[in-house]
């Protein structure tokens, strides 16, 4: 089995050098993850995590694999975001082959599409991968840091990043510019670089992820699955008259951050038919909530590694189901508060799919998603 905690050149060149690496991802804390490596469980669990009920290695790339209608054509030009939310662009010659994906996202896309044999290294997962994913991710090396040095990525050699904004400032990685100006491309999740995030990003993450290894017809199949699910839904409550109002909401003490209508969750929610409250307030207060009364609230919640997810779930409702201030909403009166997991609805990737059919369960909870 090729996975392991941490490459075995990179080993040998740190220990050669004399550092010191990290043997768990708790220990390998840098202030540019936006999650924070404290009390994170070790890189070994991660991987035993993520291990399939038994081998099934090569069946993500065959049940993705489809005839090809469509080939890339190199050299490839890519138009994505950097720290700056301004759009860069960058040419490959052709796809690459040593590849460092960073995040959640990021490592699913890949795995998601077949690549798990262009990754040189992962790391940052906060949470296992899908179980269809599990076979492809047992091939692949996750590090020891959560979120890698520079000196990590530097010894692997990769001819690309993909990663999240949060990774390339002057703590971390750097800038994009420095490694693309030695050879290395950077390929940074379109809605953690810009200030409007939106379905569409992810979608074309998705879809330049698939140019740029040549399995476009596997990224379009992606998309085109999500883009059918809102299709779906929309055509079937296209006859009903009272749409509900709603908002997404994630408790920060005694206040909500509220996501808006610059969120991909706030479009979720518009493209599927809900009128979304607030859609400009970036945080909102106990009165707020009152005041709005949508008819449907999804609460936002977010287990990390060695977290049991139904108590972080559950723990995150009370906060609005327990409260006494709260008890006279519509939503808790009739039962509509419903979790929504941060990694399907924030820099959400392949999980799209899933924010999409939750968003769209809890809009209309009689509704048959299969039909």
């Amino acid at each position: 089995m090729k996975n392991k905690a941490v490459t075995k050149k990179v080993l040998a060149v740190i220990l050669a050098a004399g550092m010191t690496v990290s043997m768990g991802a708790c220990a390998g804390s840098d202030s540019g993850n936006n999650s924070g490596d404290s009390g994170r469980i070790s890189s070994e669990s991660v991987v035993e995590d993520n291990q399939a009920a038994e081998d099934t290695s090569g069946t993500q790339a065959e049940e993705t694999e489809i005839e090809s209608a469509k080939r890339t054509e190199y050299p490839l030009t890519i138009t994505s975001y950097g720290p700056d939310g301004e759009e860069y662009t960058t040419v490959y010659e052709e796809a690459p082959q040593k590849v460092v994906a960073v995040y959640q996202g990021c490592v699913e896309t890949m795995l998601a599409l077949g690549l798990e044999d262009h990754l040189i290294a992962t790391a940052g997962l906060d949470n296992e991968v899908p179980d269809d994913q599990k076979a492809a991710f047992s091939q692949v090396d996750y590090l020891d840091e959560f979120t890698p040095s520079k000196e990590t990525v530097t010894m692997l050699e990769p001819d690309m990043i993909f990663s999240w904004v949060s990774l390339f400032d002057s703590d971390t990685l750097g800038a994009p510019q420095e490694w693309e100006d030695k050879g290395t491309h950077v390929y940074i999740n379109t809605n953690t670089a810009v200030k409007e995030d939106s379905l569409e990003n992810e979608y074309n993450d998705i879809l330049n992820i698939g140019k740029i290894f040549d399995v476009q017809d596997r990224a379009e199949a992606l998309v085109n699955n999500m883009k059918e699910t809102i299709a779906s839904v929309t055509e079937k409550t296209a006859d009903q008259e009272d749409k509900p109002t709603v908002m997404v909401v994630e408790s920060m003490n005694d206040t909500f951050t509220n996501y808006g209508a610059s969120s991909v969750a706030g479009d979720m929610v518009t493209q599927l038919g809900g009128t979304l409250l607030n859609p400009d307030a970036s945080s909102v207060g106990k009165e707020d909530l009152v005041a709005a009364d949508p008819d449907v609230i999804f609460v936002v919640y977010m287990p990390y590694t060695g977290d049991d997810p139904e108590t972080v779930k559950q723990e995150n409702l009370d906060k609005i189901l327990e409260d006494e201030a709260l008890a006279s909403l519509s939503a808790v009166q009739n039962g509509r508060v419903v979790p929504i997991m941060l990694s399907e609805m924030y820099a959400s990737a392949t999980r799209t799919q899933d924010g999409i059919e939750t968003i769209a369960k809890g809009l209309y909870p009689d509704l048959d998603l299969g039909e």
